[in-house]
């Protein structure tokens, strides 16, 4: 039995590196920076999510003469859910609208890599909101995994 979990675990981590590391969680996506993105947002759109603003930060990095890996960044949000995050701790509003970042590493690897739920409840001492989180966790990885594999 440990073995069959051992090699249930070790197919999902080669099926889709994803970790999360000081709240933010990574997962790597198949296609390149702009490909990823727009798979992103079209994901959150069919979700009926609002898709606020799509930085460009590799172009404007190179308007002041910084050359910078392909990076965007997608804010946007369901306010439905963060009005009732917003509820359970109004400080939580500086985390809100939620933020993806898509990005290409030195290995010219592409990640999604957003907060990590659980590091915004621990950030603003949230509690009586488990509900809440737990809906947010789910559509994150759904989303992103979405974006980045299919």
């Amino acid at each position: 039995m440990k073995k069959l979990i051992f090699i249930v675990l070790l197919v999902f981590s080669i099926a889709l590196p994803a970790w999360a590391v000081d709240g933010v969680v990574s997962v790597q996506s198949r296609f390149n920076v702009k490909e990823t993105a727009d798979r992103m947002e079209s994901v959150l759109k069919e979700k009926g999510m609002t898709v606020f603003k799509r930085i460009k930060h590799s172009e404007a990095a190179s308007k002041v003469g910084v050359e910078l890996r392909d990076t965007e960044l997608i804010i946007f949000g369901n306010p439905k859910m963060g009005s009732l995050l917003m509820k359970c701790q109004q400080s939580v509003a500086i985390d809100l609208p939620l933020k993806a970042l898509i990005w290409e590493d030195g290995n010219a690897k592409v990640w999604i890599s957003y907060n990590d739920p659980r590091y915004i409840e621990k950030r603003h001492n949230i509690t009586d909101c488990e509900e809440i989180i737990l809906k947010m966790e789910k559509a994150l990885a759904g989303i992103a995994k979405s974006a980045s594999t299919k």
